[in-house]
């Protein structure tokens, strides 16, 4: 079946293996499906029975990668323990680890131009990444009266869109080698004073 003898169903996740190589060298699209089903040793025709072409193979990279980032995420919120700062914070370190461990898998996630709703199962699988930050969120404003507590999915989605700036400029190369801090501190203090300026942090911290 080709040279790397993939077999009982194997093609399709070696070609999504093949793809993120290629989007880690290459970017989400700068390869075609020949070149991915070169170097998972079939020949392009394979490529058909398991994807309709290029976006619905990254898609499943896509697909995959949130399921990687949600558990990772849900991981590092542990139930919101030993408090929901920490919790919170510790969420925001694991976005930047994802995208250092699994940097296939962010592009096409990130930066392929997919919408995450191009397929069902890749929208369920962002949705519950997301919803991850959400409930940590949450928990870190369970002490403001409600009247006054902003919506979650609000403030969650400012520390996501600030893990993502850290990541882009600082924790993927150039210009991260020229950073004065880590990538690390720079979100932590980042995410500290903007949740005290929105009186999210529990008064004892």
């Amino acid at each position: 079946m080709g040279k790397r003898g993939y077999h009982h169903g194997n093609l399709r996740q070696a070609l999504v293996d093949a793809a993120l190589v290629l989007i880690e060298d290459k970017g989400p699209t700068g390869f075609t499906l020949s070149e991915a089903a070169k170097n998972a040793g079939v020949t392009p025709a394979a490529v058909y029975r398991h994807f309709e072409g290029r976006e619905d193979l990254i898609a499943e990279a896509a697909r995959q990668g949130h399921e990687i980032f949600a558990d990772l995420m849900d991981h590092a919120f542990n139930g919101g323990n030993p408090s929901a700062l920490a919790a919170f914070e510790a969420t925001g370190r694991a976005y930047l680890a994802f995208a250092r461990q699994h940097p296939g898998h962010y592009m096409a996630m990130f930066e392929s131009g997919l919408s995450a709703n191009a397929s069902p199962e890749l929208a369920a699988a962002a949705a519950r990444s997301r919803a991850v930050l959400e409930r940590a969120a949450e928990a870190l404003s369970e002490h403001i009266p409600p009247e006054k507590r902003p919506p979650p999915s609000m403030f969650s989605a400012h520390i996501w869109a600030m893990s993502h700036g850290v990541v882009e400029l600082f924790a993927r190369g150039a210009p991260g080698s020229q950073s004065p801090f880590p990538p690390e501190d720079l979100l932590e203090a980042g995410i500290g004073i903007y949740l005290r300026g929105l009186g999210l942090l529990p008064p004892d911290q």
